[in-house]
């Protein structure tokens, strides 16, 4: 006799289910092509849109949500459909600095003129180039650079010969050697004299020759400075005449290029310091010996173009996988030049943090806190409203290596960061500076309701999908199949499911099937082998439990009753795959003092969560049977051939009946499962897993053969939970399964026993044939035992 009908489900409350011919066509391949937004995620949209319109520092974005659901792609469609209702930034040039080299300044162009300016640049170098050969090379340059040196050498030839013929009319010649220029005094016939015919001279006439030689000799050196005079003079008139050259040279293309960017005053100053290097420095910029140097124009005269926009497509979004320090701020590349390493502005190269000035910054918060110094030097940023770039030799040490310092840009970017909920929490709680700059949190949802709005929308997002992945299009029973799939992940069957990579996995693999099937579409039963294929890849611990049920290795019974012995229902879960089963959990009680003994606790294999449900299953025993004596129960419970740690309340009612059933000596139905936790008032609470519970001890019943009488206890607010499968629906159907929903511990213990739970009686006590009744009566015999034993 199966008791308490009243409390048994039917069929129908099992499981929702889509009814395929509530869609108004026959495939996805019918449905339009229409942009897909995040279906279910209403007010992280609103939240979103605020984040992204706010302007005011701090208030930066945090996205908050599981993974699978669409949060990057939540992120991406939001901010780009906010990026092109905004202007494109400024494009980024960074210049040679003449005053401070080592300190590379930039210049913000509107968007798109960045690389156009460089090519214009590069026109007016060569153009200038040009020019300057042409005016230095040409015969009339070259001509009048003649003359003013045969001037030069006429003048200075007639001062020599003036000082020759003074020379010689005092007895005297000058002899140019390489050291210089000597006064050599001469005989009578006009030849130099000789050491020996210089000594046979008288002493006086010695010393007016050496007299005549000092005065010479002076004049000599004299017309020698004039001479040098002379030369460098020549040497500065042709420098100016070069300069006056070059300067009319580069004239007009420098005006031209002045009057070209009169908007940007950086760049008209950075054009007139070029003006002056090439007058300054021609020469060794332009004017190389070596015929292999000759055509390069010097780097000074270039542009590094760090970051380009187009102007048409607004303002930046930039989606950085890896934000490595190089990868978000950039890098001073160098190259090796022996015995060092050299560098300069054109080694530069931008991060994403530059591409997305401006504009938007995505990142995967996990990913940047992996990476300590990019999330120290971003909140840096953010706080300064700065973006310095610096080489790092070390990211780990932060310890920088290049002598360059470029000029810092100023921030104007909203960066949003992707990641958990705990993550968000773990941050807010712990680091006061991301408390200020991430005010908007965008809470994603996992869910969403089970609205034909919404089941329409998910009907979209798979054709979408298809279409996107090149899928075959899915017919209307399986599309049904799928949102039932969608409501089975979130365990409501209000609910659908948001985590839609799930939904996108389960569509790609079933379209396997199908093409092994050579089928049009995907259809329903594509969509349920995809599903078992998968379970079957997978349930491989399953199938060993399983097995050593079947055994008996693992001690299960499913018929008859027991005194104290009990089959509770726990889940396993082994990577993607979680798997329910049964497991004998067993009490003893005997007179004594030292209450309830979890043998596990003892034995360091239960969690706190489990532990504080025995402690609950203490106080309602107290308070139900304790009112006038203390509880004189001593009692053992165990979940029996279990070693590995036990965590969780759910099997706390299961104890629980199996400790009345201990103390009433009332077996219980070994045939049924249970699974639910207790509150202090004997309440049976919800609790996890509940679908895979059900259908782990179906299994094992199943095996051994369904005798109609087999079922399964669950808390009855866990009803709405239920999605199970088609199967076991059939079975209850047939009436070869049951599942019951109760309340409370009396209505599942007058199930397990076939016995009245029982009621208080005006003098207090519980009716004597009820369970509570019989409890009552052990207990009083207990407390009687252990006053004579007190007496004693």
């Amino acid at each position: 006799m199966i008791c308490r009908q009243d409390l048994i489900l039917s069929p129908e409350q099992l499981a929702a289910r889509c009814d395929p011919d509530s869609f108004s066509f026959e495939t996805t391949k019918e449905l339009k092509k229409t942009p897909i937004e995040l279906i279910g995620q209403g007010q992280a949209q609103e939240a979103m849109e605020f984040g992204l319109q706010m302007k005011h520092d701090g208030h930066h974005i945090f996205l908050a949500g599981p993974g699978g659901t669409g949060r990057t792609t939540f992120a991406r469609l939001k901010t780009e459909q906010a990026a092109v209702k905004q202007a494109a930034p400024a494009d980024i040039v960074y210049i040679h600095n003449f005053d401070f080299p080592s300190t590379p300044a930039f210049i913000e162009f509107p968007a798109g003129e960045g690389n156009l300016f460089a090519a214009h640049l590069e026109e007016m170098m060569n153009e200038i180039k040009e020019e300057i050969n042409k005016a230095l090379t040409g015969d009339s340059f070259e001509q009048q650079k003649m003359n003013m040196a045969q001037i030069q050498e006429n003048e200075l030839h007639d001062k020599w010969q003036e000082l020759e013929k003074r020379a010689l009319d005092q007895q005297f010649a000058l002899d140019k050697k390489q050291q210089g220029v000597v006064a050599v005094p001469l005989t009578k016939e006009g030849v130099p004299h000789s050491e020996e015919s210089f000594q046979e001279l008288d002493e006086t006439t010695k010393q007016k020759i050496m007299e005549k030689s000092k005065i010479l000799t002076k004049d000599v050196n004299a017309t020698l400075r004039q001479q040098q005079i002379m030369r460098r003079s020549i040497k500065k008139k042709w420098q100016d005449a070069e300069e006056l050259m070059v300067g009319r040279a580069v004239y007009g293309p420098i005006e031209e290029m002045i009057e070209a960017y009169t908007g940007v005053p950086k760049a008209v100053a950075y054009i007139e310091n070029i003006r002056s290097e090439i007058i300054k420095k021609w020469k060794t910029l332009f004017h190389e010996k070596d015929e292999k140097n000759r055509g390069d124009i010097p780097v000074i005269f270039s542009v590094n173009v760090l970051v380009s926009h187009k102007k048409e497509q607004g303002a930046p979004v930039i989606y950085e996988t890896y934000p490595s320090y190089a990868n978000l701020f950039g890098k001073v590349d160098q190259k090796p030049v022996l015995p060092s390493l050299e560098t300069d502005f054109s080694m530069l190269t931008g991060g994403a943090l530059h591409r997305a000035n401006g504009g938007f910054l995505i990142l995967e918060a996990a990913e940047l806190l992996s990476h300590p110094y990019s999330w120290q030097a971003l909140k840096q940023m953010l706080r300064s409203g700065l973006l310095r770039m610096e080489a790092l030799a070390d990211e780990a040490a932060g310890v920088s290596r290049s002598l360059l310092k470029p000029e810092p840009l100023p921030v104007n970017m909203k960066v949003i960061l992707i990641g958990t909920a705990s993550l968000f929490d773990y941050l807010f709680q712990t680091d006061e500076v991301f408390r200020k700059l991430f005010r908007v949190k965008v809470e994603f949802e996992t869910s969403m309701d089970r609205t034909f709005r919404h089941i329409e929308e998910y009907a979209a997002f798979i054709a979408y999908i298809c279409r996107r992945n090149q899928l075959l299009h899915v017919h209307k029973q399986a599309l049904a199949k799928i949102i039932d799939y969608s409501t089975r992940l979130v365990n409501d069957k209000r609910k659908l499911s948001a985590r839609f990579h799930l939904i996108a996995e389960l569509l790609m693999e079933a379209d396997y099937w199908a093409r092994k099937d050579e089928a049009a579409f995907i259809k329903a039963e594509h969509i349920k082998r995809a599903r078992n294929e998968k379970q079957s890849r997978t349930n491989q611990m399953e199938k060993l439990m399983q097995d050593a049920i079947d055994e008996g290795t693992i001690m299960i019974s499913t018929d008859g009753k027991a005194v104290g012995q009990i089959n509770a229902l726990v889940v396993s879960k082994r990577g993607e795959l979680s798997f329910g089963l049964p497991t004998r959990v067993s009490a003893r009680t005997y007179v004594g003092r030292n209450g309830i003994v979890n043998i596990d606790r003892e034995s360091f294999l239960t969690g706190p969560i489990h532990t504080k449900g025995l402690h609950i299953l203490s106080g309602y025993l107290q308070a139900e049977f304790a009112q006038d004596d203390p509880l004189p129960l001593a009692a053992s419970i165990t979940f029996e051939q279990s070693y590995n740690m036990v965590d969780g309340d759910s099997a706390s009612s299961t104890e629980l009946y199996a400790l009345l059933s201990s103390l009433a000596q009332i077996p219980l139905r070994q045939d049924i499962a249970v699974t639910g936790s207790v509150n202090q008032f004997g309440d049976v609470q919800p609790i996890g897993g509940v679908n895979e519970k059900i259908e782990g001890f179906y299994a094992v019943c199943k095996r051994r053969g369904l005798s109609g009488t087999h079922g399964v206890i669950i808390p009855k607010l866990n009803s709405r939970n239920l999605m199970l499968r088609n199967e076991i629906i059939e079975a209850v159907e047939k009436g070869l399964f049951h599942i019951w929903a109760v309340s409370s511990i009396k209505e599942g213990m007058e199930i397990l026993t076939g016995v009245p739970g029982g009621e208080r009686t005006a003098d207090g006590l519980y009716e004597k044939q009820s369970v509570y009744g019989m409890v009552q009566q052990r207990i009083t015999a207990m407390v009687n035992k252990m006053k004579k034993i007190d007496r004693k």
